[in-house]
């Protein structure tokens, strides 16, 4: 089960930077952060690093939020580093 961000996400990129397959996806506008399922491997090293709470394993998170992921994942482009 991959890992889902919420809207809790403060976007500070502790996450991204821990990543180590770069499954997060990043809005055009910088505003908000994505994982992308077809990329994760709930390896869970986003979940421990997130300050905010916002990253939740897929079972355990809002169903809006995993759709959310998913849809967004397949549009928006790598987040930067």
């Amino acid at each position: 089960m991959p890992s889902v961000v919420s809207d809790k996400c403060k976007k500070c990129y502790s996450c991204v930077e821990v990543c180590p397959v770069d499954a997060f996806r990043e809005s055009d506008d910088s505003e908000m952060l994505v994982i992308s399922p077809e990329v994760c491997i709930d390896c869970g090293v986003c979940i421990a690093e997130c300050p905010e709470g916002a990253i939740h394993a897929d079972g355990e998170a809002d169903d809006k939020w995993v759709k959310f992921n998913e849809e967004k994942a397949a549009v928006w482009g790598e987040a930067k580093k």
